[in-house]
This record gives C-alpha cells, structure tokens and sequence, in this order.
C-alpha cells in the first residue's frame, strides 16, 4: 500500500550479480520508475506529481541541475528524478510517535536506505543534552534554544552555516544575509566536495567559475567531450541533449575508467524509435586509468600545437596571456609518459585527435571524475588550454560544460553562499543593508570540520543535505559532529546525519518542492508564494509546488531563514525580515539590486521559463581575469603513482542512488541487485591478487600519514573497469578518503584516486 514504509532494515551482505547492461533507459526504466513512485505515492498523487516536474508553470526537479529545453515533452523527468519527487511527495511520514519509538541510538544503527525510506518529517523535534529520544518542540523554542547558543558564542565565527545545492536562489539569498549580519563568513555548501575545482579553475582561466555554453551549445556542436562522467545515472535528462546533438551531426568521445551504459546506447522512452532500437551515443571511448586525464589533455595540446593550421592564432592572440610559458611546457608532454599514467594505446589517442582536428565546435563536459583529485584543478586548466587553443570558448557550439549535480547548487553560489565572497560583492551587500559584513574568509566543509573537530567550531547549522554522510574521513566527521554544543538541520526527510548530534540538537522539517507555499501577508491573507533556481547553465527559472504541504507544522525554507534571523539578531537588525517572510518578490527586488545580471528580477522570473544570466567569456569573448584575457597555463603533469599490489579506487553512486540518498538497493546498469557493498575490479587485477569473483574482502586505503582505514566487508564482482583501477559506493567508501587528503587549491575531498589494498575477509 502506498505510504507503508518498510518493516525492518535489509540484510545486504548477499548481493547478487549479472552482466552489466549495454543501454540504458527505455521500457525498464518506465516500468521502475512508476513502481517505485506508485509505492510512495499511489496513482493518482504520482500522475499529478510527475506532470509538473519541470514544467513552465510547475516546480523544479530536486534531481540535478541539468537544464530544461524551451520546448518540453508532457514528462519532462528521468527515472531518478521521478525517484526523487517520489521520496518527497511521499505519503509515508515521520511523526513524534516514531521518534518516541527509536532512541537515537537505534536511528544511529540503521542504513542510510532505512532511514531515507521512513518519510516525510512533520515536527520540529529537539534532542536535549544528555537526552536519547528526540522529542517535539515548538517553532518558537526551537528558534529559542539557537537563538540562546548563537548570542553565547565568543566569536560569530565559532558557527558553521552549511548549504545544500537544493536550497532555493531566495531562500540561500536570505540565509548567506542573515549568517553575514550575524558576522560570519563561516558558509561552506556542498560545492566544496564536488566542483569547487571547476569553480577554482575556470575563475582563474577564464573569469567566470560557471560553463560557458547553453544547452543549444551542444545541439550546434561537432565534437562532445565527457569526461569523468555518468550521465545515465547522475543525470539522465541529458541523454536526451546528446541523442539530439548525435542526430545533428556531432561525434561524441568518452574518457572514464568504467564502461557506463548510458554512454554506450541510449533507449530514449519518448519515442518508439528510441524504445525499440535506441541510439549509440559513443563514437570513441577512451578507458582511462584513473586520475590520467591532466597527461591525456596535455599531450592532446602538444600535438596539437605541433599539426599546422590547427591552433587557432587569432583568437591566440587578441583574446589569450601566457600562450608562450604553456607552449613550452606542452612541448615536453612525452608519450611514455601519457600511455603510462593513462594507461591508453597510442592508436586511441591518435584516433582522439583526427576526431579533435576535424571539429571546429568542440565542447567538453565532466564531473567528478575530473575534479575530485589532488590535481583536479591543474587538470581542468589543461582542458580550458584544450579549448583556448582552437578558440572554442566563445563561440557558438562550443566550449567548457562543468555539469553540476543538487538542482541549484549553482546557484546558491551566485546567491553569494561561499567562504571566500568576493569584495564587490560584499560592498553591495553593505549598500543595500547598512550593515558591514566581515571581510575575512571564512570555513569551507573540510576547515568545518577541522574547525569542529578542535573545538574552534561549536554550532553547526545546516539547510539541507546530508553532512555526516557526505564528507570525507568519517569517523573523523562524525566525532568533530558530536564535539558541537549544538547541531541544527532543516529536513525534509531522515538522514545519518540526524543521529550524529552535538551536545544538542534541532531537526527543522521544511517544505519540498513539490509543495504548495502560502504565506500570510500583511492584510491577514494568505498568498503563495514561488521560488527560482538557477541550472548548471546558468537559466534562472521559477519553481512552484503544488501539493498539499506533507504536515501543517512544515515552514518553508525563506521563513525559517527570517524567523531564525529576528530570534538571533533582534532590534539590532534593520533588515525586514518579517516583509522578506511574508513576500518572496521582496527578496528578489533586493536580488537584484546586490547580485549582477538580475535587473528587474520578479519580472523575468515570472516569464515562462525564465531568464539567462549573462556571460561574459560566451556573450562577448570578455575575460574578467586579472590580465583581462583567458589564461594559459602551465602545471607540472600530474598523476596517481600506484605501488606494486595496490588499486586506485573511485567512489561513486549506484543507479538507485541521487548524493547519500538511497532510492533503493540495485544498481541496474551495472548489474548490482540487493546490495552496495561490492568493489568493482577488473578480472585481470583480481586473478593476480588472487580475489576470486564473489569473494570478500576488506578496503584498506593507504596515505602518506601512515594511517590505515578500512571499510570492512565488500564482495568482489569481477568488472570491466580499467586496468589497475577499482570502484565502489558511496558513503560507504568515504571512510578510506582522509580529512586532509584534498585537492590543490580547491580543497575538495580527493575521493577519486584513493591507494587501496584489498585484505581478503571470509564471506
């Protein structure tokens, strides 16, 4: 029935495996998708639900950030977004009487999956110091008890603000204000584990952090590039984007250490072409050993540079610094080398580069298999240099595509939700709101936890996600959680991170997106209200809800920002919080007025479907660097060394996996059923290490600190990933991932290169 959540939690210890799949989507993916959203929410809900998810007059999906096109298809959803809307239009729900039922203790116990799948939060709820039970609590005394610890502080910035991608632009807007006012820059967000290197490396090169190409970009182009990537689970909606750029000519190479299916063949449900036959999307696939991507790009320039006519010297010399240092280094890229750290043949690469010669609009997308690395910056420098040389920055068809994952991680950061804001920024800020925000930086999640773990830290205050089971090193996260006097998170739904609390600790349930939000305004009448968020392409879109909120008790996210606000800062605090509450276009009209490209904002959020936020690099071939122009660089290459007996290891999602969120236990593309622990390792590199297909064994990663961590238990699937490297899920692998294991000036968790030994354990 649906809104019965599951009795007990799964046994996992037993996987079971098959071949991994050749395509993904079509008639599976419809019928899992209806499955899983009927049993949360039954027929009619999900028909109601699923017709609005990213729709002109409907609400954004909670899934990615990949963007809508202008013209839509009546299910304008993929299989995990319907996953995602399903989990929170939920009918299941997670009420004071289960909290009286399961001590904190029990909650600790229970998988991710469990605690994902019992539903909806409707209370605000309190854990008290020395308590083992949450128990309900009132808004007002909730926004008390934070009130009380914030103004106890020694210092603003012994509080951490972290934000979820999902944070909507007005509710993140409100929130950076209200932690600022406070007097901290203490505002870490989820781009600090994900592509805080794209931002790090594009500002640097070509002065916007953001890609610079619109989803049109990709149906103009000759040339795809995705690199470090799985779009068929991470996000699927962009199959679509390639099976249309395919059919307008363009070729498409792949560079990932595994196989993905999607990537292989794409069975697109919306026709019955794509139903029964489905298009190959890869023309060349390059199996890379992990971490290798920074030599592949190098020695792509070098020969680049070295095939007459192929450098574009024009756009070289009116738009580009440095050209001449990056030469220099490009022209000692060796081939040894590159096959070696790669481990590619020398026939794919030149295969690689007829296809390069031969595209005059070429575009490169990527993920985390790109930024999450010690190198992860260097190596997206050497793919803008990749770009820069034949001029696709700037023109159409062309040119840098991050592709981000929480549906408005994006534009959180546009929102001004970062640790180090920029002094323009700060200066509008303190225009518009008299106030003097502080000026030094602040922390970003693993200086949080550091700050946390030392006792330099002692509330922690999230909007969103999942913190515990989305960091690094987690015993080390978990225990600097527990160190806090206070933990505050604002929830839709139960998560890890619940169980691991300070001395106290809050859970503020907040309205989804799916939702209907009316506030009360000055006239006694209620109005709703809607939100925006901004894709991974930089389009700022309205998102309304339209179901009946899950509980009567939910505030949305800008209330809670704005009642938190007038708790803690009081009569000191100028700011209309109350008006901001009551009216969103109120927040937008300040917006505007701070944040540059959104002049005469409600107007154009209320346009169906929105509005583009300039670009610089794209609109005009304008760099706002510090020389003015796009830079080159030159970075030493880089790449993982591997002892002898040893395996790099990725993390990374199941199919039936949206970040720490478990939809389920399957992993369908990969032919994973019913389990997570599994380490993928291809046959050649288990038969020498003796692991036996279906065997056990334990994860050891090994670092430079001496210390060993392990992560017991994983069965051993035989797969065909590149030689020498392994894969596994997360969060179950971010124990093996340290603290301070970290990526080069973007300071993000290398979780991509990890040196692990496979101890043998009895099955």
């Amino acid at each position: 029935m649906a809104g019965k959540p599951p009795s007990g939690d799964p046994v996992q210890d037993a996987p079971q495996v098959e071949a991994p799949q050749h395509a993904a989507a079509g008639l599976p993916a419809i019928g899992h998708t209806l499955r899983m959203a009927q049993q949360q929410m039954g027929v009619r809900r999900t028909a109601l639900t699923l017709l609005k998810v990213n729709q002109k007059d409907g609400f954004d999906c909670p899934g990615c950030a990949w963007p809508e096109p202008e013209h839509r298809h009546k299910a304008e959803f993929c299989e995990n977004g319907a996953k995602a809307v399903a989990e929170e239009a939920t009918l299941r729900r997670v009420t004071p009487d289960f909290f009286a039922a399961h001590p904190v203790a029990d909650l600790a116990g229970r998988s991710g999956y469990w605690l994902g799948q019992q539903g909806r939060l409707t209370h605000p709820m309190y854990l008290a110091e020395g308590g083992d039970h949450y128990e309900p609590v009132t808004w007002e005394r909730a926004f008390g008890i934070i009130a009380d610890e914030l103004t106890r502080l020694a210092s603003p910035d012994e509080a951490v603000f972290y934000t979820s991608g999902r944070t909507s632009n007005e509710a993140a807007f409100l929130y950076q204000l209200f932690a600022r006012e406070f007097g901290t820059n203490n505002l870490p967000d989820c781009s600090n584990m994900c592509h805080e290197s794209s931002g790090s490396a594009l500002n640097e090169t070509i002065g916007v952090g953001k890609g610079s190409v619109l989803l049109e970009d990709l149906y103009q182009a000759d040339l795809i590039i995705v690199a470090g990537q799985n779009p068929g689970t991470n996000h699927p909606r962009m199959l679509s984007a390639l099976e249309k750029a395919k059919a307008g000519g363009a070729k498409i190479i792949t560079v990932n250490p595994l196989p993905e299916a999607g990537m292989e063949r794409f069975k697109n449900p919306q026709t019955p072409q794509g139903m029964l036959k489905g298009t190959a999307l890869t023309d060349l696939f390059l199996q890379i050993r992990l971490g290798g991507d920074q030599a592949l790009f190098r020695l792509l320039n070098k020969l680049i540079l070295q095939t007459e006519g192929a450098v574009d010297e024009l756009f070289v010399r009116e738009h580009t610094h440095g050209y001449e240092e990056f030469r220099a280094a490009a022209a000692q890229a060796d081939w040894d080398e590159t096959l070696t750290a790669t481990g590619l043949t020398r026939e794919a690469i030149d295969e690689a580069l007829r296809m390069i010669l031969a595209s005059r609009r070429t575009v490169v997308c990527w993920a985390m298999g790109l930024t999450q690395h010690k190198h992860a910056v260097p190596t997206i420098r050497e793919v803008v240099n990749f770009l820069l040389l034949r001029g696709n920055i700037g023109r159409p068809g062309a040119g840098v595509c991050p592709v981000r994952g929480h549906s408005n991680v994006q534009g959180d950061r546009t929102m001004g939700i970062f640790e180090r804001p920029a002094p323009a920024f700060l200066d509008a800020l303190e225009k518009e709101f008299g106030f003097a925000p502080p000026r030094h930086h602040g922390l970003d999640v693993v200086r949080s936890i550091r700050a946390l773990r030392d006792g330099e830290a002692k509330v922690f205050f999230a909007m969103g996600g999942n913190f515990v089971a989305a960091s690094p090193d987690t015993e080390v996260t978990e225990a600097a959680m527990r160190r806090a006097s206070l933990t505050v998170h604002v929830s839709t739904k139960l998560n890890r991170s619940h169980a691991v609390t300070g001395a106290r600790a809050l859970i503020l349930p907040t309205l989804g997106r799916t939702e209907r939000d009316l506030q009360v305004g000055p006239n006694g009448k209620s109005s709703e209200q809607f939100v925006t968020v901004e894709d991974s392409m930089g389009m700022v879109h309205a998102s309304r809800g339209r179901l009946a909120p899950a509980s009567a008790h939910l505030l949305s996210e800008p209330a809670i920002v704005c009642r938190l606000a007038r708790s803690v800062l009081g009569e000191q605090s100028a700011t209309p919080w109350e008006e901001f509450e009551k009216d969103y276009a109120t927040v937008r009209d300040r917006i505007a007025r701070v944040v540059p490209g959104f002049d005469d904002f409600n107007a154009r959020a209320a346009r169906p479907g929105g509005f583009t936020l300039p670009h610089a690099p794209r609109d005009e071939r304008r760099f706002p660097t510090a020389t003015g122009k796009a830079n080159f660089t030159a970075a030493p290459v880089e790449y993982p060394e591997l002892p002898a007996g040893r395996l790099l290891l990725q993390t990374l999602r199941s199919h039936d996996q949206y970040n720490t969120t478990i939809y389920g236990l399957d992993d369908r593309y990969r032919g994973i059923k019913n389990g997570r622990r599994v380490v993928l390792v291809n046959p050649a590199d288990a038969e020498a290490l003796g692991l036996a297909d279906g065997s056990y064994t334990d994860l050891v990663s090994e670092w430079a600190d001496g210390v060993e961590r392990r992560a017991p238990g994983f069965r051993v699937v035989h797969y065909p990933t590149a030689r020498g490297c392994a894969a596994a899920y997360y969060p179950e692998t971010n124990v093996l991932v340290p603290l301070d294991a970290t990526a080069d000036t973007s300071n993000t968790p290398a979780s991509k290169s990890v040196v692990v030994r496979l101890d043998q354990s009895p099955g």
